[in-house]
């Protein structure tokens, strides 16, 4: 088997285990969309993955994003099918530039200062950006996101901004082997979301709920997730570095 070939029948099976973990959740298989997340795989895997059906892929590196987003200037040209980009990593303000108004959705906007530079980028390039908010679920010291008690202050700036739009709530839990510990964080996230998509605010609208990876994307489909973020179960292991 190619390694084309092995990324195609690595899908079929994630698209698969969605289809099924949406019906028992009672919902269209449609509700969930896969983000397949390629960060430090080269292009020529995002390819075989876009000859596969799939459109949406994830990059934790802005410049890493930047380089395999130019590598298909040629198919955009041509008016062919290319990745919608989905940037899942933290944030830096050196290289927002390389993001605003470039990519599908910023996953991991966990500040008011952060998101200001997305806005202002964004303007000056004269496009509208999709953005999701990290929440640091758990308040853990080595994760990003924005803490429970400054999401509605960030969700008011999105309602004060120009260019930027909320389309709803991103997670990275804490790594348990529980799946039942990890579901808590996932339930825990709907019910922000809820609460918040309560309150009218222009320029929100919560309609995305990012959560569930490899390892816990099932478990994730059970409390709502809207897209999930699935490396490893569709690309393999990761080169490191």
């Amino acid at each position: 088997m190619t390694r084309a070939e092995d990324i195609a029948a690595h899908l079929h099976e994630v698209r698969d285990q969605i289809a099924s973990a949406a019906a028992r959740a009672g919902r269209a298989a449609d509700s969930v969309r896969l983000i397949a997340v390629s960060k430090k795989m080269p292009a020529s895997d995002v390819r075989a993955a876009l000859a596969a059906g799939q459109l949406d892929f994830g990059e934790n590196y802005a410049q890493e994003l930047r380089d395999k987003r130019s590598s298909f200037e040629a198919e955009a040209a041509a008016g062919t099918p290319v990745p919608r980009w989905h940037y899942l990593g933290p944030l830096q303000r050196n290289k927002v530039k390389f993001l605003a108004g470039q990519v599908a959705l910023i996953q991991s906007v966990a500040d008011t200062d952060m998101l200001g530079e997305i806005d202002r980028r964004a303007e000056a390039a004269g496009a509208d950006q999709d953005c999701l908010v990290q929440i640091n679920i758990a308040g853990e010291a080595q994760k990003s996101g924005a803490p429970l008690s400054a999401v509605p202050a960030l969700l008011d700036a999105f309602a004060a901004a120009r260019r930027t739009w909320c389309r709803g709530l991103m997670l990275i839990p804490p790594l348990d082997a529980d799946a039942g510990q990890t579901r808590r964080h996932f339930a825990a996230l709907r019910a922000l979301r809820d609460r918040e998509a309560a309150i009218s605010r222009p320029r929100v609208d919560l309609r995305e709920l990012s959560m569930g990876m490899s390892g816990d994307f099932v478990e994730a489909i059970a409390e709502g997730a809207t897209l999930v973020r699935v490396g490893t179960a569709i690309f393999g292991a990761r080169v490191a570095g």
